[in-house]
């Protein structure tokens, strides 16, 4: 009886085990961005919350063929779900879309929220970029910058060029943007560059923390310590930038969040009878700046 006991509570495992929900969630790189290592915590955090399982994935070069390739071969294994960066629509819509004619319910995050409505996805988690930008330029501007400069490390990147955008409707000035790639050397060596070629620069803005890190190289380089230097995200360096009066302020999309709540949306939705929140979710913008970098520093990096 012993052993027909055991090998029922084996069989039931199995099953169960065969059950679990599984995941799919692909973004757009990761390489030397210190965001998406959060990004994906957050995930797995989810997923082992729930008992689901969490499959990762993203191209590290950042070609949009590549990432559409992973989301049609994320597609033919039919998960319970897709998670999906948006830095494209155009590049990735077709593969979100059939994806979502296949019957995969689909969640973006991060970039992409004017878009992901439109392709089929259920919702997006992730912040307002154009506002976010726009925050951070009437920040600018209030605190005396008169010309800026924003470094943008992923020029295929629709949101970033929003924050750009917005950092500039907000400053009332024209758009000053340069591509700077995501190799920290190029950053420093070409905002190095910018910002001798025109000294009347007295604000810039860094789409990125490591960005953001190498042009506080860049800037210290050129002997232009008064220039205003602000960014987006947080990591340790861009911490201890704020705390140094290095950096004015960061803009804290909280991108746990845009890991964790896909996967808690998606089961709720596969176990609930397509229960859904009534929009999508903004993990952001908030501002971090010395007076309350204290309270999140030991964050940075790990939940944000």
């Amino acid at each position: 009886m012993k052993k027909i006991l055991l090998a029922a509570a084996a069989v039931l495992a199995m099953s169960t085990a065969a059950m679990a929900e599984r995941y799919v969630m692909i973004t757009h790189t990761q390489g030397t961005d210190p965001f998406w290592p959060v990004v994906e915590k957050g995930g797995r955090d989810a997923a082992k919350a729930v008992g689901a399982e969490l499959e990762y994935n993203f191209d590290a070069s950042g070609d949009m063929a590549g990432m559409a390739k992973l989301i049609e071969a994320a597609t033919a294994t039919q998960p319970d779900g897709i998670i999906v960066s948006l830095p494209d629509a155009a590049a990735l819509g077709p593969a979100i879309k059939s994806a979502v004619a296949s019957g995969v319910p689909v969640v973006t995050i991060n970039s992409g929220l004017e878009s992901s409505k439109e392709l089929g996805a259920l919702m997006h988690v992730g912040q307002p970029e154009k506002l976010a930008g726009t925050s951070a330029g009437d920040r600018a501007k209030s605190e005396g910058v008169k010309k800026g400069l924003c470094l943008n490390q992923e020029a295929f990147n629709t949101a970033l060029v929003d924050r750009c955008q917005g950092y500039f409707d907000g400053l009332g000035q024209d758009l000053n943007m340069i591509d700077v790639s995501n190799d920290v050397a190029q950053i420093k060596t070409r905002t190095a560059a910018a910002l001798q070629a025109d000294p009347s620069i007295d604000g810039v803005m860094a789409a990125g923390p490591h960005v953001c890190a190498a042009a506080a190289d860049a800037i210290a380089e050129v002997g232009a310590d008064g220039i205003h230097l602000s960014c987006f995200d947080l990591s340790p360096e861009v911490m201890k930038l704020i705390d140094g009066g290095k950096v004015a302020y960061t803009i804290d999309q909280q991108q746990r969040l845009q890991g964790y709540m896909p996967v808690i949306v998606l089961h709720l939705y596969n176990t609930n009878a397509g229960m859904l929140p009534g929009a999508s979710i903004p993990s952001g913008p908030g501002f971090v700046d010395k007076s309350n970098a204290a309270s999140v520093a030991s964050q940075a990096g790990v939940n944000r």
